[in-house]
């Protein structure tokens, strides 16, 4: 079978399963089969495929139309230009938790500004969390963008803090992340005031809303990180008091927001605790992060 051919079989058997982005999902699905490029598939549209890549290819189909997302499938996702390890024990990194990154780096830069140093941020000094890390995305993209910061990433979950370990490993900063198995700061063991910047896209999913979940999410995406209680904001509360005792003075907290979230989670921070509170809407529209500064 060529390319062209597999390719088509395989947008047409997505597409009756009534797969999302069916045709992207077909091409990465191929591409992991074969082991090259989006440029070598359609320069060689003719090329003959193995038998034995042919086979893998409509397995891994197969598992598509049945509900598995691609990234579980390929293992990787590409989150702030790095390719990173995903596997069921984490949820898959998506476009909008970037907004947790661009918003930590803003806060930081005008707090640098703010205290008349130099413009250039390296992050040196600073003491930075990332809450429920997960794959490990946003505390990789800090360490890649503040190459002298010292931070540490939490989770719940072992599992998922093995996947983090490797993909700080293979972008070359396993010494510069130090990863902790945590429920919120419980077992961190740090002197109250410590952090300048805690980070966290923490479970926001309410359980009411399960049955109403795209498949690929519902039934493969670990409950653990996906659901915050039976309304989806109760895991904010926590997360709020216990940051407000770990920032230090003018230090700054970063959330994401479920796409509901907002209302229940905004008059957490209008509170003595909290000064400049600010709300970032993803491209969509949708208030995605919400940012403050302790008071």
């Amino acid at each position: 079978m060529d390319v062209r051919s597999a390719l088509k079989r395989a947008i047409t058997q997505l597409r009756d399963a009534n797969v999302p982005s069916f045709t992207l999902s077909a091409e990465l699905l191929l591409l992991h089969a074969i082991s090259r490029d989006r440029t070598w598939l359609y320069a060689h549209p003719e090329e003959q495929i193995p038998m034995a890549s042919v086979e893998t290819f409509f397995s891994f189909l197969a598992r598509r139309a049945a509900g598995e997302p691609t990234q579980y499938i390929t293992g990787k996702q590409e989150f702030w230009g790095l390719e990173l390890e995903v596997t069921p024990d984490v949820l898959i990194p998506r476009p909008e938790t970037e907004h947790v990154v661009e918003v930590a780096l803003d806060r930081l830069a005008v707090r640098t500004i703010r205290a008349g140093h130099k413009q250039t941020l390296t992050g040196d000094g600073l003491q930075i969390v990332d809450i429920g890390t997960g794959s490990g995305c946003i505390a990789i993209a800090l360490a890649k963008e503040l190459s002298a910061a010292a931070i540490v990433a939490t989770d719940i979950s072992a599992a998922a803090l093995d996947v983090a370990r490797r993909n700080a490993a293979r972008h070359s900063f396993a010494s510069r992340l130090h990863f902790v198995q945590s429920n919120l700061f419980d077992d961190l063991k740090v002197a109250a005031g410590k952090f300048d910047l805690i980070v966290s896209n923490p479970p926001y999913i309410g359980r009411n809303e399960k049955s109403s979940l795209m498949r690929e999410v519902r039934d493969h995406e670990p409950g653990v990180a996906l659901y915050g209680g039976e309304e989806g904001y109760e895991f904010y509360a926590d997360l709020i008091a216990q940051a407000a005792r770990s920032l230090m003075h003018g230090g700054i907290l970063v959330l994401e927001l479920g796409h509901n979230s907002l209302a229940a989670v905004q008059p957490l921070l209008d509170a003595p605790d909290w000064t400049t509170v600010s709300v970032t809407n993803d491209l969509s529209g949708v208030a995605r992060v919400i940012a403050a500064e302790k008071a």
